[in-house]
């Protein structure tokens, strides 16, 4: 009976312990099952943690940079090679210590190996219009036999402003000349006082440029290069000066013309650029042409043993005497010429004659040149 009892009392209690795992085994438990809303701050924990070591990686690494740019001035780091050469402050002060001036760094950049440049001056007379001179220059150079290149050593010397940003414009090597508050920036008329002035100002530049060592072509800007005139003029050092005519005959009665002549930088030239800037002073009213004529008929030349040649008008012609043989002729001067206007629409000629010339027959020694009709009628004015 007692047995019974036990038995009974024991069923009863395995009975309310099944019903109690039950109870609890269907019970949801948060412990046990995760739900979505855990899931989803899991996730957002990790992506949140993740981007706080990429924005410390990129903060390390631009830390990194702006060290290596302080710490380094004259070394740019090569992750920006572009950006840091273009602001960098100490690239432009190191240049402002290599070049003695603006005109240092332009003829620096415009010259050859042996330190020859080509040098041209403009005003904005020169530079503005519907066809500006300088424009029609260039336009020799495009269309001239081995001229392209020679671009590259040309230097524009711009008179004024105007002269100046529009040589920019174009890319070129420009200097602007200094003239003292001297406006030369219109047309300035052949032989008038305006013009005299600037001729002396554009001589003294030119002796500054051979004081710094530099060999230079000078070209007026109403010249056509319609081939390379090099191979025509004579590389040796011994010829100091090499300047071209009006009219050629071979010896010192050649009028000679400073449109366009090369010049050695040595000390025989330098001491005929000071004798000629000098003889401004007691040749009032005198071009600087006109002066230099009357130092070689006065012995200077002889005197500073300066080996001087003439040009021959055959490769170096001009509107004063044209060049008999267009297979040969290498530049054409608008000279014996009055006004802009007029030198422009001659020019304009030429090199239409020139083109024309090369599409038809380029060995052709009967070609004749078009006539000057417009510098002819510019003196009639």
């Amino acid at each position: 009976m007692m047995f019974t009892k036990l038995a009974m009392r024991k069923l009863h209690q395995n009975s309310f312990s099944t019903k109690l795992f039950s109870r609890s085994f269907l019970r949801p438990c948060k412990s046990i099952i995760p739900t979505t809303t855990m899931i989803n701050n899991t996730k957002n924990k990790v992506i949140i943690d993740h981007s706080h070591h990429i924005i410390y990686i990129i903060l390390l690494f631009g830390l990194l940079i702006i060290a290596i740019f302080l710490t380094s001035p004259s070394n740019t780091p090569s992750f920006f090679p572009l950006q840091l050469s273009l602001f960098n402050p100490s690239k432009q002060i190191n240049e402002r210590e290599y070049y003695r001036d603006d005109l240092e760094r332009a003829l620096v950049g415009a010259s050859t190996e042996n330190k020859t440049v080509i040098i041209t001056i403009v005003n904005k007379a020169y530079v503005e219009g519907d066809k500006a001179m300088l424009d029609l220059f260039l336009d020799g150079f495009w269309h001239g036999e081995g001229t392209r290149e020679l671009v590259n050593h040309l230097l524009i010397v711009a008179m004024d402003q105007t002269s100046y940003e529009r040589c920019k414009f174009l890319h070129l090597h420009c200097y602007k000349l200094k003239t003292d508050g001297v406006d030369f920036g219109g047309e300035k008329l052949f032989m008038s006082q305006d013009f005299i002035k600037m001729m002396w100002r554009r001589t003294l530049f030119l002796s500054d440029v051979l004081k710094r060592g530099y060999n230079f072509i000078f070209t007026d800007t109403d010249v056509l290069w319609l081939r390379n005139p090099f191979p025509n003029l004579y590389s040796n050092q011994t010829i100091d000066l090499q300047i071209s005519t009006d009219k050629f005959n071979g010896s010192q009665e050649n009028p000679i013309n400073t449109g366009f002549y090369m010049i050695k930088s040595n000390t025989k030239t330098i001491a005929l650029l000071d004798a000629w800037y000098a003889g401004k002073d007691k040749a009032i009213g005198w071009k600087e042409q006109d002066v230099l004529i009357k130092l070689m008929k006065d012995g200077t030349f002889k005197q500073l043993r300066l080996n001087v040649r003439f040009l021959d008008t055959l490769y170096f012609s001009g509107f004063c005497d044209d060049s008999k043989d267009v297979n040969v002729v290498a530049t054409v001067h608008a000279n014996c010429c009055r006004s802009i206007s007029a030198k422009l629409a001659d020019l304009i000629v030429v090199l239409h004659d020139w083109r024309r010339f090369k599409n038809a027959n380029q060995t052709s020694t009967l070609y004749g040149w078009t006539q000057h009709v417009n510098c002819w009628d510019s003196w009639k004015n």
